[in-house]
Order: structure tokens, then sequence, then C-alpha cells
């Protein structure tokens, strides 16, 4: 079965998405006041039950 190279091309693109994404946030991360990163740390409990709260509300 012959691969077809429209999805080669997608699953190229996708990776590089992931790539940049996954770079921009360490980056981001780096960058970051270590205050601000553990505040951000803090918040993610918190932001993920709003996420969930809303995804039931649908």
């Amino acid at each position: 079965m012959p691969i077809d190279p429209y999805a080669v091309a997608l699953l190229a693109v996708l990776c590089i998405a992931i790539l940049c994404a996954t770079v921009v946030c360490v980056t981001a991360i780096l960058r970051a006041h270590r205050s601000d990163v553990v505040a951000v740390i803090r918040a993610l409990p918190e932001l993920a039950a709003t996420l969930m709260r809303w995804r039931r509300r649908r």
C-alpha cells in the first residue's frame, strides 16, 4: 500500500508545529521569573477544574 504524499506532508507539518510549540513554551519558562512560574503552576488545578466545569455544561 503506497503512502499518500499529502499525509506525509501533513504529518511533517504537525511534527514541526509540536516541536515549535515545545521550544516556545520551554523558552518562556526559562525566561520567566521564578515567582511567575510558581504562580502559574499553582493556578493549574483551578484552571483545569474551570475547564472541566465548562466542558460539562456544553
